[in-house]
């Protein structure tokens, strides 16, 4: 039987506020807000979301999982980022590589990719 990712979860120490900046970062739009999570999505009747849930501790080791962004123009998305509070983020990745490491404001690693090629 084939199965289909609904959700992703993320553990913030500020759900809220860290939906909003993802919501804002990927133009979705918050479809559910409780005091112990918030989810949010392309659009309302739109998955897969992603769901923020509340944690005491702070994140201390490189993601396992993360998200690949693709925009139509890297440098200018990545600036928006920045504006909007992520930093950049060293994992390794060396100065060879076609992608930009961020991290939003809890210390999550993003990748935002390069223009994909026609």
């Amino acid at each position: 039987m084939p199965v289909r990712w609904e959700k992703i979860v993320v553990d913030a120490q500020d759900p809220a506020r860290l939906a909003r900046w993802w919501a804002e970062a990927l133009g979705y739009v918050i479809v559910n807000e409780q005091s112990d999570e918030v989810e949010i999505r392309r659009s309302r009747d739109e998955l897969p979301a992603l769901l923020f849930t509340p944690v005491k501790d702070v994140k201390a080791v490189k993601n396992r999982l993360h998200m690949d962004l693709r925009p139509e123009d890297q440098e200018a998305e990545v600036e928006r980022l920045v504006d909007m509070g992520a930093r950049p983020a060293d994992i390794g990745q060396g100065d060879d590589v076609p992608w930009i490491v961020l991290a939003d404001p809890e210390g999550n690693e993003f990748c935002v990719l390069g223009s994909r090629s026609r």
